[in-house]
């Protein structure tokens, strides 16, 4: 066998190719790593629900050979359809310190893959081993039996899977506000001290339909899988996976490398939004950590979405201060606090500016 790194994906195949076993194997080899393989049950062509669960024995046999054989450098799982299956592997997975679990509650189209049964197999036996636990908020929510409306909302269901083993968390596809994807990375590290400390990081697109296509959660999962066993740590690790993904798949049809530039500042951009809109409500500051002008940064925002730099922060803020008014309980003070306003009139002004109502207003007819 050549001298490369192995990667093991545990997961079901997809005849078309799309998803899977299949997909993981052209991942995993584009990233750089060497895929080997473990299947679990097997998907018909069609739209219909998984079929021909494998008996939890076979996928065990391919699972210790290969582990005992080739000694993968991560381990990504990812759909597995049997409860009893999951606790057993759960004694094989342990042999790696980069496990990814990645189970796909719901498949793309919004329909459960796996049995409450399963659900709660892989919280009890397989999320305590995980490096990193990759969930959409709908899979989130099925697991933890909540509602995930805002982003503080993700933050208590990742710290909550957190304290359930992950080290770390990565919840995805939050859609709380309509035309745009939210994603949140929290887990722990250590600073100068050794001490633990709790990082949080968050990610945003406006391409809904570029990361909602089939087959680019699963994709996404093995290109991180790949960049552990190459040696990242586990922000780097999706960081790089994200670049490789974003510029293969979810943009695949974009060839001009000229635009394909454009396209990833203005999402990392819409990601420093996402992730500093509470401290930092000024287009130089992104401007400045993007390493770009302000001028450079509002043609880049105006060619990709047709809005400048400043609007885009307004919409993002006004997309958190609805959310809240609509969800919680909390005062127009405390909102404008949590907002990053200095104050409540401060908050009110652009709240009207950007809706032509006050924020009391809007909560009282919704």
């Amino acid at each position: 066998m050549r001298e490369t790194t192995p990667i093991l994906s545990i997961s079901g195949s997809d005849s078309t190719g799309q998803s899977g076993i299949q997909a993981d194997i052209q991942t995993i080899a584009a990233v750089g790593g060497y895929a080997v393989t473990a299947i679990t049950c097997i998907k018909t062509p069609s739209n219909s629900p998984i079929r021909g669960d494998l008996d939890g024995a076979v996928v065990l046999a391919q699972v210790s050979s290969i582990i005992d054989n080739i000694h993968p450098k991560a381990i990504k799982v990812g759909l597995v359809t049997d409860s009893e299956t999951i606790r057993l592997l759960r004694n094989e997975v342990i042999a790696t310190d980069r496990l990814v679990v990645a189970p796909g509650i719901f498949d793309a189209d919004g329909k459960q893959m796996i049995d409450d049964e399963a659900i709660r197999a892989i919280a009890e036996y397989l999320v305590p081993e995980a490096l990193l636990l990759m969930l959409r908020c709908k899979d989130a929510e099925k697991m933890l039996g909540m509602s995930i409306q805002t982003d503080d909302d993700m933050v208590e269901a990742a710290k909550q899977l957190s304290d359930m083993g992950a080290k770390w968390v990565l919840l995805r596809g939050g859609r709380h506000t309509k035309g745009r994807l939210t994603a949140l990375l929290l887990g722990q590290e250590k600073n100068n001290d050794q001490c633990p400390m709790v990082n949080a990081q968050w990610f945003s697109s406006y391409n809904t339909e570029g990361w909602q296509r089939h087959g680019v959660a699963g994709a996404l999962s093995a290109a991180i899988t790949t960049r552990l066993g190459l040696g990242d740590d586990v922000p780097t690790a999706i960081r790089n996976a994200h670049d490789f993904i974003h510029s293969q798949v979810v943009y695949a049809k974009d060839t001009d490398e000229r635009n394909r530039r454009s396209i990833d500042l203005h999402n990392a951009f819409v990601s420093l939004v996402a992730e500093h809109y509470r401290e930092a409500h000024d287009v130089s500051f992104y401007a400045d950590k993007l390493c770009i002008t302000t001028r450079y940064l509002s043609q880049i925002t105006d060619k990709a979405v047709g809005k400048s730099p400043k609007q885009i922060i307004a919409d993002y803020l006004m997309s958190e201060a609805k959310s809240y008014l609509e969800t919680t309980r909390l005062t127009i003070q405390e909102i404008a606090n949590k907002l990053g306003f200095s104050s409540q009139a401060l908050f009110c002004k652009f709240f009207r500016n950007q809706a032509s109502t006050s924020p009391s207003e809007y909560r009282s007819r919704q």
